[in-house]
């Protein structure tokens, strides 16, 4: 099988005999010995594909990696909009925490993607017991300045074309999409800006990365998060990567990503290690 094209996280492949077939990413749970986890959240319309080249090196590298798949993410882009919301999403990221905590696993990071980041920092707010973690390409300040609602139709419809969707129903189903995105974009936005409200929660040193030719949201994004995080006084472990679009964990800033994501883990559970002894 050879990697086609990604809607998203979701891969298409060409088997061998000439068929295009899907495959979606589901949760995935990778165990290392030690207390040491990491949480990886996936992007907005993606699944678990987005951050598994991520997961595989932290894995690696000695660490415990669960990346939890969102309520209605893995198949057909209308089932984000049907069964998902931001609140299913956050029961999905503390479950993701519940079920580490429950391996034994208790000195934890957790990083998203897009709208991950969202639920990263949500968590991080929200659960003081959480070491660090951090945002890749994440609309923290301004949700509201993004491209989603232009580009879920167009990548929605990519997709149905690709698994041979008739015309007729590929119309009828972007027709659905097209109704129900914008109260989920802005139950999103919601959420975004009730983050930024609470910002002044988070005191552990925060990761952000962000591509300089990000097409998804505004490029400036990562630099104003961490200056209103400077700001009050938060440690920020910025990374800015010029030449990059949105998917910084499959695109060209990847290996170079995680290399950063692992610097900052090293110094992070360094420190902790320190304070414990």
């Amino acid at each position: 099988m050879c990697l086609l094209e990604q809607f998203q996280g979701a891969f298409l492949l060409r088997s061998g005999d000439g068929e295009m077939k899907t495959y979606t990413g589901e949760t995935f749970f990778f165990p290392h010995s030690g207390k040491k986890g990491v949480i990886l959240l996936h992007a907005y319309t993606g699944n678990s594909n987005d951050v598994r080249m991520l997961g595989r090196q932290l894995n690696w590298a000695g660490y415990t990696v669960c990346a939890p798949l969102f309520t209605g993410h893995g198949g057909d882009p209308r089932e984000i909009l049907k069964k998902g919301s931001p609140a299913d999403w956050q029961d999905d990221t503390r479950m993701a925490i519940f079920h580490l905590r429950d391996t034994g696993v208790d000195q934890i990071a957790i990083f998203g993607l897009s709208l991950g980041g969202l639920l990263a920092t949500w968590a991080l707010e929200e659960d003081p017991s959480l070491l660090g973690g951090g945002v890749f390409a994440s609309p923290i300040t301004t949700w509201g300045d993004s491209n989603v609602p232009q580009y879920f139709p167009t990548l929605a419809e990519k997709y149905y074309r690709r698994v041979h969707t008739e015309p007729e129903l590929i119309s009828e189903r972007l027709a659905c999409l097209n109704e129900r995105l914008p109260a989920q974009l802005n139950d999103i936005k919601k959420l975004a800006r009730q983050l930024a409200v609470n910002l002044n929660r988070i005191h552990r040193p925060f990761f952000i990365a962000q591509g300089g030719k990000d097409e998804m949201i505004d490029p400036n994004s990562g630099a104003q998060l961490r200056d209103r995080l400077l700001a009050q006084g938060t440690p920020v472990d910025f990374h800015y990567y010029p030449d990059a679009t949105h998917l910084l964990t499959v695109n060209s800033a990847h290996r170079q990503l995680f290399s950063d994501v692992e610097n900052y883990l090293n110094n992070l559970f360094e420190v902790t290690n320190d304070n414990q002894q």
